[in-house]
This record gives structure tokens, C-alpha cells and sequence, in this order.
């Protein structure tokens, strides 16, 4: 049985037993800057919650899904797909929101440049079904590729080990125990449940403070968290 790491709730505001500073919903870099970086399996949300997030603080959006895929499925290898993360963080203020985790390529590269990390973790039952209608618009044509010039076929789609439904479906609970880890290390509201240095699930310790939420449930945590992101921007 996998034991849940719990954050720090969703609000506007989030205080520690020990009569810790109450934080805001995102930390930034205290000089007004804001580096995010989304979390979480395919079909969790992280595009449409890093599209909103980039229209809420207007700052850039960085897709790793469309640095990572170029023309005809061609991957980037990892040299290549951290050198095109860097000059899109460069091309910016300071401030953006990346989302997609590609840990085998990045390590905790994007990670480590964040002042933020929000980790969606919606149930399984909410999002398959959501990805299973997206994949669908997109074999249809009514719906953009994952990435420029990578469209999908139904082989690919329903018959092949590739597929992003079977991805989906492996990867749920992998992606919970990863970030699991993850939150060990730098999850807001996790103090005391540092790893014992054995890494697992092939994530690394990881250094500074803490910054990362998890937003669970079926998606009012993430709706209320946005809100007070909302009333943040508005209060600045």
C-alpha cells in the first residue's frame, strides 16, 4: 500500500505547525519573479493549468512536450533537449511556467531553476477518460498534435506500446511514487519526511527550500488554489 505524502492545502495561504510565516499560493523569488514548473502524468491537466497560470500572471509558457518532440516523432536527445529548455528560460524577464517533467532526459534540471512546483495529482478515473476524448479529437483532426508536425495514428493510438493510453495507464502510479519522493525533499508542508538519501523511483535528492504543492481530489484543490493565485495578482 503506497503512503500518500500530503502537502500543504490548496488555499491562498499555508502555515506550519511550529508557527511558520504564512505563504502565499506561489513563492517566487521574493523579487517579483516567478519560475513554475507543472507537474504530473499525461492527461493531469498541466497544459491547460500552465495556460491559465500564464494568463493569470502574464508571464511565458514553456511547453517541454513541444521542445522534446520535433517533425515525425523525432526526440530530442537530453543535451539537446536541456540546451532548448535553457534558451527558452533565457528568452525570458526571469519569469515562466514550464510544464512536463522528462526526468530521464532533465534530472532535476527545471526543478532546481524553479521557485515553484505544483503537482497535479488528479484521480485516475477523472483524467483517463479525459485523455482517452483527446486522443480521440486529435485522431479526428479537431484537436492540436501533442507537438508540431508528430500526428497520431489509431495503430499508434490503440495498438502499439507507445501509445499514450497505455502510458497513461503504467505510468499513474509511478508518477505518484516519483513525486512522492519529490515531495520529500521539497514539499511545503512535509517537514520531518526528508529521504534517508537511497534514491527511488530515480529521483535524486533535492536541495533548497521548499517549494513544491500537491493539488489531489477532483479538481476543486487546483480550482481554489488558481483563485488565490487570482487574488494574489490582484493584491500586487
Amino acid at each position: 500500500m503506497t503512503t500518500t505524502i500530503e502537502s500543504a492545502g490548496p488555499g491562498s495561504e499555508v502555515a506550519g505547525m511550529n508557527g511558520t510565516p504564512i505563504l502565499p499560493p506561489l513563492l517566487g523569488d521574493g523579487e517579483g519573479k516567478y519560475r513554475i514548473l507543472v507537474l504530473g502524468n499525461s492527461g493531469s491537466g498541466k497544459s491547460t493549468t500552465a495556460r491559465v497560470l500564464s494568463k493569470i500572471l502574464s508571464i511565458p509558457f514553456i511547453s517541454i512536450d513541444e521542445l522534446h518532440w520535433g517533425p515525425n516523432w523525432y526526440q530530442a536527445p537530453a543535451a539537446e533537449l536541456i540546451e532548448k529548455v535553457q534558451k527558452a528560460m533565457d528568452d525570458t524577464d526571469g519569469s515562466w511556467i514550464a510544464e512536463g517533467d522528462y526526468m530521464h532526459k532533465l534530472n532535476s534540471y527545471v526543478v532546481d531553476r524553479a521557485t515553484d512546483v505544483i503537482w497535479l495529482d488528479p484521480p485516475l478515473m477523472l483524467y483517463f477518460p479525459r485523455i482517452f476524448t483527446r486522443t480521440i479529437a486529435r485522431l479526428l483532426g479537431f484537436a492540436p498534435p501533442c507537438a508540431p508536425g508528430c500526428p497520431e495514428s489509431v495503430r499508434e493510438a490503440f495498438f502499439s506500446k507507445d501509445s499514450i493510453l497505455w502510458w497513461c495507464l503504467s505510468q499513474h502510479w509511478r508518477n505518484r511514487r516519483r513525486n512522492e519522493e519529490r515531495m520529500r525533499w521539497i514539499g511545503i508542508g512535509c517537514e520531518g519526511k526528508e529521504g534517508d538519501g537511497v534514491e527511488r523511483e530515480g529521483v535524486p535528492r533535492l536541495e533548497g527550500r521548499r517549494r513544491m504543492r500537491r493539488l489531489a481530489g477532483w479538481g476543486e484543490e487546483r480550482d481554489l488554489w488558481l483563485d488565490a493565485v487570482r487574488a494574489m495578482r490582484k493584491a500586487e
